[in-house]
């Protein structure tokens, strides 16, 4: 009998986590798969830990008290589970806004006992319409972080650095090895686990995922592959889209730790730099169209939002 760990960390996710267990459950019924699934809530107010009780009283329900962001819930449930007895043979984290479909689940679980070499494993994501969402990654270059997810991507969407970081010249129908993927949906081996460490809790959203199973390929606890016919539609930043200037200040302030992990305090210094000035050059666009009158209420936010932005990064 396989055991499998379920860890999904919810904050103000309700209606999209209970939709999320419904297609976990139905993905693992008539298998020998043997499921513990953990809902990490981090302090939702929107009625997610009633809900669990009530509707799905089974599932083990962990109430951080606080906004702890995706690695510090999944710490949390990682130690319980790697600390107990009877410690799993995988573990699988999986956001609260996905749905799985059709026998994904005992997919990726064979895949990884057929390839004891793999120490991660992920399905192929799709939007809500069907289309690709983009999952698999390689390991960022120092150009990666000036052109991918920043203001100077929307001027240069299909530059070189962004296409190599995003594996965009492999096909996303084959199945293959990768250095990192997405973390919507990452099915782990409990060794690995055990080799690398759990995730680091100093990232509160974004990039942890990514330092993780970079860790784990410096540690050899195995290869991380993609599994294309195993399918997960991912209702993409349904938390973070709650604070959206949050989102951003979030995303890349992760990005600079890790890029301080990767090529040092110097290299950091200069990415900081540039993105004040590149999120700088974004807030005089808006204002501009402000004074100008062009949906004035609209232009008024982002202009907060990168404001904002700036600042934080400015005591990052």
């Amino acid at each position: 009998m396989t055991t499998l760990a379920i860890i999904i960390v919810s904050w103000n996710t309700r209606k999209l986590l209970g939709r999320c267990l419904e297609t976990v459950q139905a993905s693992l019924s008539h298998t020998n798969i043997t499921p513990t699934i953990i809902v990490v809530d981090n302090a939702s107010t929107d009625g997610t830990p009633a809900m669990l009780r009530t509707e799905h009283p089974k599932v083990c329900l962990i109430e951080s008290g606080r906004n702890l962001g995706f690695a510090g819930g999944n710490n949390l449930a990682l130690r319980r589970v790697l600390s107990g007895q009877q410690t799993p043979d995988y573990v699988l984290l999986l956001n609260p806004d996905t749905e799985v479909l059709a026998d994904a689940l005992p997919q990726l679980v064979q895949y990884l006992e057929a390839h004891p070499d793999v120490a991660v494993v992920g399905p192929q994501l799709r939007y809500p319409d069907g289309s690709i969402q983009s999952s698999r990654r390689r390991f960022p270059q120092r150009m990666t972080f000036f052109m991918e997810s920043t203001p100077l991507e929307q001027y240069w969407p299909n530059n070189p650095w962004v296409r190599h970081y995003r594996c965009d010249d492999t096909p996303h129908t084959d199945q293959q090895h990768v250095d990192w993927l997405v973390g919507a949906a990452l099915l782990v081996r409990r060794s690995a686990i055990l080799q690398a460490g759990i995730l680091d809790d100093r990232f509160l959203m974004y990039s942890e995922e990514l330092e993780w199973q970079q860790r784990m390929r410096r540690a050899q606890a195995g290869y991380i592959a993609y599994m294309p016919t195993a399918v997960i539609v991912h209702h993409e930043g349904k938390s973070s889209e709650q604070a959206i200037a949050r989102r951003y200040i979030n995303f890349q302030q992760s990005r600079l730790r890790h890029a301080r992990m990767m090529y040092g305090q110097r290299f950091a210094t200069m990415l900081r730099l540039f993105l004040q000035v590149a999120y700088g050059g974004e807030l005089l666009v808006e204002a501009s169209k402000w004074l100008l009158g062009h949906k004035r209420s609209l232009r008024a936010q982002r202009v907060e939002v990168y404001w904002q932005v700036i600042r934080a990064l400015g005591s990052t």
